[in-house]
């Protein structure tokens, strides 16, 4: 019940304060696991991705810090959220997560751990993927613009409504994790699911990933598919 009126709560402020265009919700599994993987421009992201979908199986998670903030943890209790630590391998929350996954629950993650201070993308940790090989769950590629802290900060001050966009693309499975090599492929797993999230974007806001091979063999294959069409 809570997440149904802290959903509401959260779509009231968003039609309030921006105007949203989204493409590919259908993409959105009304059932079954999932892991929606995004970028990470700021502190709205976490009330949009929990709007995107009417589920009452989200997985959510919290950053440690804001364990020091008695609303958070009220919010968090309430919401049957998890702490995370961004700053270390947090096993105890993964394990967790993963046993939600396991029932089928959905979860939006955001592999690079923090806020981007510029507005592009960061190096994805290998937190995720280990999730996605571990449980066989679908990767569903998420890119989300105009939630960038310093854009929101200043069209607001102004009274200016935001322009968020939300792009989903098509779902993929990753391999079971390997015994040997076990870093290589985590480290090749995080490239792949950060770089569908990046083709999703526009140029500005790939950042270390814009001359990444992947994204660029995944931009030609959209280019042909346009074509094709």
């Amino acid at each position: 019940m809570f997440l149904k009126i802290f959903r509401l709560v959260c779509r009231f402020i968003l039609r309030m304060i921006a105007r949203i265009d989204a493409s590919g919700l259908e993409r959105v599994p009304p059932t079954g696991a999932c892991l929606a993987v995004s970028n990470h421009l700021g502190r709205l992201d976490a009330m949009v991705a929990i709007v995107l979908s009417d589920r009452d199986d989200v997985i959510l998670m919290v950053a440690e810090k804001y364990q020091a903030y008695w609303i958070w943890r009220w919010v968090a209790r309430n919401l049957d959220a998890l702490w995370l630590d961004r700053h270390a391998t947090d096993f105890h929350t993964l394990r967790e997560v993963q046993k939600r996954l396991k029932a089928g629950g959905i979860a939006a993650v955001a592999p690079e751990g923090t806020r981007s201070a510029t507005g592009q993308m960061q190096p994805g940790k290998p937190g995720v993927a280990y999730l996605a090989a571990k449980t066989g769950t679908p990767i569903l590629p998420m890119a989300i613009t105009g939630t960038w802290d310093k854009e929101v900060y200043g069209r607001l001050k102004r009274f200016r409504r935001l322009d968020i966009t939300i792009r989903i693309g098509e779902p993929f499975t990753v391999p079971p994790l390997p015994r040997r090599n076990k870093d290589e492929f985590l480290q090749q797993t995080t490239d792949e699911m950060m770089c569908r999230v990046a083709a999703l974007l526009p140029p500005e806001y790939r950042g270390v990933y814009a001359e990444h091979p992947r994204l660029q063999e995944l931009l030609s294959d959209q280019i042909k598919k346009e074509i094709g069409d």
